[in-house]
């Protein structure tokens, strides 16, 4: 079965070498859908790039400066990767997406529970912005990053590209959790917390194979 799949898949890879529409040069082709999703990717990359520029040179807190200078640095390197996985006449090179190396930075363990959680009003007439703010701007935008990149990644029907958007997701999360690190540690990103007895009682409504019961505790580990 294994070499009937490797035999479909050639196949497949075969179909796709196909005359291009102009120039005569062969080629991999892409559907319009990736192919457009993938522009618009471009776009949004190369947008945020030019956005942390001004959060940068906005940025107070020397903490965040540094988060905000490795993340742009990262997501030049996603622009770029970008550029060459949307020319489809790279792939008669073999292009190929980088493999994804976890870049999670842990800077402080994260507290959990609330402690005299306070949020300042908004300023409408605000010239610059705070560095709860910008923390606040760059999370969402990897938050959202992440999902938008999953659901290119979900309708891609080309292996490397499909890769490249899962990767983004990936990193998007990782970038996105740095954030919100910091903003907890700060005290502004506070996680409220459910009561022991509330999580247990959650948690006796279901039952593992062998009818394990699960329990919460403070200390347990998932």
């Amino acid at each position: 079965m294994y070499r009937y799949a490797n035999q479909s898949m050639n196949n497949q890879q075969t179909r796709y070498q196909v005359q291009g529409q102009t120039g005569g040069q062969q080629g991999m082709r892409f559907g319009a859908h990736e192919f457009l999703e993938t522009q618009e990717a471009l776009r949004s990359k190369a947008a945020d790039i030019e956005l942390y520029g001004v959060l940068i040179s906005q940025a107070q807190d020397p903490h965040l400066r540094d988060i905000l200078h490795n993340q742009q640095n990262r997501m030049v390197q996603a622009y770029q990767q970008c550029l060459s996985v949307a020319n489809p006449q790279n792939y008669a090179s073999g292009v190929a997406t980088m493999p994804h190396t976890p870049q999670t930075n842990v800077y402080e363990n994260v507290q959990i529970g609330l402690h005299n959680p306070m949020m300042q009003p908004p300023n409408p007439n605000a010239k610059t912005m705070s560095d709860v703010t910008i923390a606040t701007t760059a999370l969402k935008l990897h938050k959202s990053g992440a999902v938008c990149s999953m659901q290119m990644a979900l309708e891609c029907t080309q292996p490397q590209l499909r890769s490249f958007h899962a990767t983004c997701a990936n990193v998007c999360q990782e970038m996105a959790y740095e954030l919100f690190q910091y903003m907890n540690y700060t005290g502004v990103y506070q996680v409220p917390q459910l009561a022991d007895h509330t999580m247990n009682t959650m948690l006796q409504a279901f039952q593992g194979q062998g009818n394990t019961m699960m329990t919460y505790t403070q200390n347990a580990n998932f």
